[in-house]
């Protein structure tokens, strides 16, 4: 994609607040609108279509982003790092097939943070596997579902339910938990590195949802079970029942579990649910590069 000039956000005092003013300002997109922008870019490389499909999305960057303020970096570099994201979402958007923008821009923009944390964070570099990505993204998220809302380490029932849950050790989540121990409130003052001043909760963009962002939400949510629906037809009835019953599964059944059930042993459940994962894994990226593959008439580096 052609360079896109999209706001900056200042360093110094209230430069975030004045860059969230200024996206502001930025008109949404009918969804007829949208549709004929994204035709032009995808069809001619219109750089005007392409900017103003960015533009109005980049309050949507700015509410992803800031629901990652809790990992200690400057939110205006989560918030470029988004907008990243964004700008190679409209680069790939096909409008042919059916959904918005920002259902399908979520995905990069989502992407494009948490590849920007797990690069900054010295802390989770000592440990990038895809289990424990999945333990950094979600040990927040499973503390407040269980209400261990305290300082400190967690109880010993609890470090137990979120490793079942997130298929990790319980080592890996006590070890977790505290290096995450320092995460700010949303009372606690914004680091003076970071250019800006007052507290967290001054910097919140609106938190209420518009109806064309839950809708958005929505259909985010039925493509994923879509997809996820779809990979699972590769797997046969024994890998799709342990496969379900440990990755999908409200609450995870054990290996042990499994392991009465199908009359096998613990290990070859495990063997089993992790050949089944790397199946599903692959026929979702064949999807996806295979939607990436149509034919465009024009796209600039």
């Amino acid at each position: 994609m052609a360079q896109i000039n999209l706001p900056t956000i200042a360093s110094g005092e209230g430069g975030l607040s004045r860059y969230l003013d200024e996206i502001r300002r930025f008109p949404m997109l009918e969804p007829q609108e949208e549709y004929m922008l994204a035709k032009r870019y995808a069809e001619h490389g219109d750089r005007d279509a392409a900017h103003r499909l960015v533009t109005s999305h980049l309050r949507l960057v700015a509410k992803i982003a800031m629901g990652y303020r809790g990992y200690g970096l400057p939110v205006g570099e989560v918030i470029s790092e988004g907008n990243v994201g964004l700008m190679q979402a409209v680069k790939r958007f096909d409008p042919e097939r059916g959904f918005r923008l920002a259902t399908y821009a979520m995905w990069w923009i989502k992407a494009s943070i948490q590849e920007y944390i797990l690069r900054s964070w010295s802390l989770v570099k000592m440990g990038t596997t895809a289990n424990q990505k999945r333990l950094f993204f979600n040990l927040r998220k499973m503390k407040s579902r269980l209400q261990a809302l305290e300082e400190g380490d967690l109880k010993p029932d609890q470090v137990n339910q979120i490793a079942t849950q997130l298929g990790v050790s319980e080592d890996e989540v006590i070890s977790m938990n505290r290096r995450l121990s320092g995460d700010a409130s949303l009372n606690s003052p914004i680091r003076a590195t970071e250019g800006e001043s007052g507290e967290w909760q001054d910097w919140l963009v609106d938190q209420s949802e518009s109806q064309e962002q839950m809708l958005a939400e929505q259909d985010e949510l039925e493509q994923r079970r879509t997809m996820l629906q779809d990979a699972m037809g590769v797997l046969n009835e024994r890998e799709r029942r342990i496969f379900e019953a440990r990755r999908l599964a409200e609450e995870p059944l054990t290996l042990e579990a499994l392991s009465s059930e199908f009359d096998i042993s613990r290990e070859r459940v495990r063997q089993i649910e992790v050949r089944a994962f790397e199946k599903v894994q692959k026929a979702v990226r064949e999807s996806a590069e295979q939607a990436e593959r149509q034919p465009r008439a024009l796209e600039t580096a």
